[in-house]
């Protein structure tokens, strides 16, 4: 029996509609994201080129490109771009060899952590921007003064999760390790360590934004280039396009830090120990 040509029209409709819902559902985060960041984007040129509000207190969209679009073919940028991922990488780096290891070495020794508490506490505490003018004066206004601020800032939220994720590792799974009478090296490297991954990350992603924190301001303390450096100079200037350029370049890099460091974690999934 033939089917009749509207009903073939409507099913194929519907499985249409059907298609186009799953393919929303599956991008909704982007779909919702993207679409308030574009009316966010055409708000603020609209305003812009409105005369409602001065540019050079706004800028807009347009005049931020175009500003990106000239400093790209500046050498000057991109011996500014160069000094600041430098001192980042160094700084983060660092932070990052030191405070993992130390981290996982205090959650596991009481004793260690009497001895190294006083100095995180203390650091964690007290701003380490407040540190900076003696930086300065111990190590100059050259790029070790800003690895070191970008290392204070990172070094602490790394340390302080990792420690907590060895406290917090599941007791169940060591009492039946335990009781197969495994050995303390082989309980660390089965059950705490995998265990501690989502904190480490956790820290890592934190300590990003307090390295880039760093840069930022050690620069516009004291520095002679690096992009912190560019967006002092530029605002001194009113040059508000590039202020915004400079400000879009560092959320740019903790972004794509953050995506980095998740993409990472996902490989460890299987990895971490997990209830049944």
């Amino acid at each position: 029996m033939a089917i009749p040509a509207n009903l073939e029209l409507a099913a194929y409709g519907g499985r249409r509609r059907s298609s186009l819902a799953r393919f929303y559902l599956e991008h909704e985060r982007l779909a919702i994201g993207g679409g308030t960041l574009v009316a966010v984007l055409l708000v603020w040129e609209a305003l812009g080129r409105s005369g409602l509000v001065d540019p050079l207190f706004i800028s807009s969209p347009t005049r931020v490109a175009q500003a990106g679009w000239q400093l790209s073919h500046d050498r000057d940028f991109w011996n500014d771009v160069e000094v600041s991922a430098s001192e980042f990488i160094l700084g983060y780096g660092a932070a990052l060899a030191l405070a993992i290891p130390l981290g996982l070495a205090v959650g596991l020794s009481k004793r260690l952590q009497y001895m190294i508490s006083p100095f995180v506490d203390t650091l964690n505490a007290v701003p380490r921007v407040t540190l900076l003018p003696l930086i300065i004066i111990w190590c100059g206004i050259g790029i070790w003064s800003k690895v070191v601020v970008v290392f204070l800032g990172a070094v602490i939220p790394i340390l302080i999760n990792t420690q907590s994720g060895v406290k917090t590792s599941e007791a169940r799974f060591i009492r039946v390790a335990r009781s197969f009478s495994a050995s303390r090296m082989k309980i660390f490297s089965s059950i705490i360590l995998p265990g501690t991954v989502p904190f480490v990350f956790t820290g890592l992603k934190y300590g990003a934004g307090r390295a880039l924190l760093g840069v930022v301001v050690g620069e516009l303390y004291a520095s002679t280039a690096g992009l912190g450096h560019m967006i002092a100079e530029a605002g001194n200037t009113f040059q508000t396009d590039v202020v915004f350029f400079g400000v879009l370049v560092f959320m740019a890099t903790g972004l794509s830090v953050v995506t980095l460091l998740d993409a990472v974690e996902r490989r460890f999934e299987k990895w971490r120990p997990h209830p049944r």
